[in-house]
């Protein structure tokens, strides 16, 4: 399900993290990542979904079944949702 990950000293490598979409949520609601980590937003429910955030990046549509990736490259916190659902909210924080 997700994938955490533990970094070690600075200048270690980067990490992949695993968003799962979900039960219509993003499962972790908040992400905390290092600059240069890869965030792989997974859509496991039945229907499309977006992971967009104006500014920083937008997936495109996810069709179910399927996932995207992005690397932090910017130290911030960045609120996201999904367009096609906007209820479905979450932040990434880099740091």
């Amino acid at each position: 399900m997700l994938a955490l990950a533990v970094h070690g000293p600075a200048g270690s490598a980067p990490q992949t993290y695993t968003v799962v979409i979900e039960g219509m949520q993003f499962s972790p609601q908040t992400l905390t990542v290092q600059r240069g980590d890869r965030i792989l937003w997974q859509n496991k429910d039945l229907v499309p979904h977006t992971a967009t955030s104006a500014g920083s990046f937008d997936s495109g549509t996810i069709e179910a079944g399927k996932s995207w990736s992005f690397v932090a490259s910017k130290a911030g916190t960045v609120p996201y949702v999904c367009t096609l659902h906007p209820t479905m909210k979450a932040t990434l924080i880099v740091k």
